[in-house]
């Protein structure tokens, strides 16, 4: 059973092969069907183009990351004031409360007024904290992290595609045909094995 292989390139000639049945003969036309080089070739220059995006993303990240490291610096800043200036109210309270050394416990009020303000300074926070979230998802900061994860995810993925369909390449298709072609009668020639594959 014969079939042959034509080539889109001008002036290169068809490759005649032969199996031993039939079978193997549209085993081999389906193979060769289904493991295209020139699509091979087109999913990597698409890969290309995600890779270089994926760059430029990067380089956008690097950007933003250096503005929050600023705005971070800055914040750290404000912190440290606003840690001096409620020592110094605490000293400034020291001094202002009266001496109460011969009182045996403290007042009941006091107690309860302390107790309140430490709820509220608890629920404060935790709103202060829920809103820095809520406000961190919406950012386009955290969109562009999105889209990158899905763009390196993607890029994974036809990257291991891509490793198979070469696999599959080179094992079903260049390693018989440089067997054939060392063979004592080679159906095919070494020149013509690269002249496809290299």
């Amino acid at each position: 059973y014969h079939f042959v292989v034509i080539f889109g390139h001008e002036g290169q000639k068809p490759l005649e092969l032969r199996c031993e049945e039939e079978k193997d003969r549209d085993e081999w036309v389906e193979a060769i069907h289904q493991a295209s080089y020139s699509d091979i070739l087109i999913e990597r220059e698409v890969l290309m183009q995600k890779y270089i995006h994926l760059v430029q993303i990067v380089e956008t990240e690097k950007v933003a990351a250096n503005q929050l490291r600023q705005q971070l610096e800055d914040q750290d800043t404000e912190i440290e004031r606003l840690k001096s200036e409620i020592v110094a109210l605490n000293k400034t309270k020291e001094r202002m409360r009266p001496y109460q050394g011969n009182q045996e416990g403290e007042d009941p009020d006091i107690k309860k007024i302390k107790k309140v303000q430490s709820f509220m300074r608890g629920w404060l926070c935790r709103r202060k904290w829920k809103t820095i979230v809520q406000d961190y998802i919406c950012s386009p900061h955290a969109e562009s992290m999105r889209k990158r994860n899905q763009i390196v995810f993607n890029m994974v993925e036809a990257e291991a595609e891509y490793v198979h369909q070469l696999y599959v390449l080179v094992n079903c298709f260049l390693r018989p045909l440089r067997m054939a072609a060392s063979s004592k009668k080679p159906p095919i020639s070494h020149d013509d094995v690269s002249s496809v594959f290299l």
